[in-house]
């Protein structure tokens, strides 16, 4: 008796597609090389994706999404904002294997720099993200904007060096939020 093989969703190959993209980069996000990954036919690809330019925005989409929407609906539970931003430091140096780990986001980054659509996505990204954190930096009375523009910076950086290096950066993004409070309690 053959067992019959489960159906890949449009979300495995999304995932598959970020693996691939922190592995080999964006000439890597090819439906038949992506097939092979997965060990199944890229007929299944074209099932949930009428080419590879769709394939690559609906992975931004959830790229944004869950780079920005889902954590700051996730963190708005959160009213202390000291809890808030430490768990916003948290996340954003949780590792996130299933989608390509610490070294996903460096390869979205280095996308960009080829891709205009990429990097119209990786800048309100950016956007996004830093009026998040401006906002609870304004909620502990600490307004100064480049405040904001330099945990994110520093975000930015661990990242890259992870991705390099396999780091864990929690404790390098606790010890700055800590430094920073210190600062306004000082």
């Amino acid at each position: 008796m053959t067992q019959k093989k489960e159906r890949l969703s449009a979300e495995s190959w999304l995932m598959a597609g970020f693996r691939a993209l922190a592995r080999s980069g964006p000439q890597a996000l090819k439906a038949e090389a992506l097939a092979r990954d997965l060990g199944t036919t890229k007929g299944s690809f074209y099932w949930h994706f009428k080419d590879v330019p769709s394939f690559q925005a609906q992975m931004l989409e959830l790229w944004e999404k869950r780079a920005v929407d889902e954590i700051t609906q996730s963190l708005d539970q959160e009213r202390d904002p000291v809890r808030r931003l430490y768990a916003l430091g948290e996340i954003s140096t949780s590792e996130g294997a299933e989608h390509g780990g610490h070294a996903a986001e460096p390869a979205i980054r280095a996308w960009a720099q080829g891709n205009h659509t990429v990097a119209d996505v990786v800048t309100r990204v950016d956007q996004k993200r830093l009026d998040y954190l401006a906002g609870i930096l304004a909620d502990l009375e600490l307004t100064n904007p480049d405040f904001a523009r330099l945990i994110y910076g520093a975000y930015i950086g661990m990242g890259t060096l992870s991705a390099k290096d396999g780091a864990d950066n929690k404790d390098a993004m606790s010890t700055l939020l800590a430094a920073l409070l210190a600062l306004r309690d000082a």
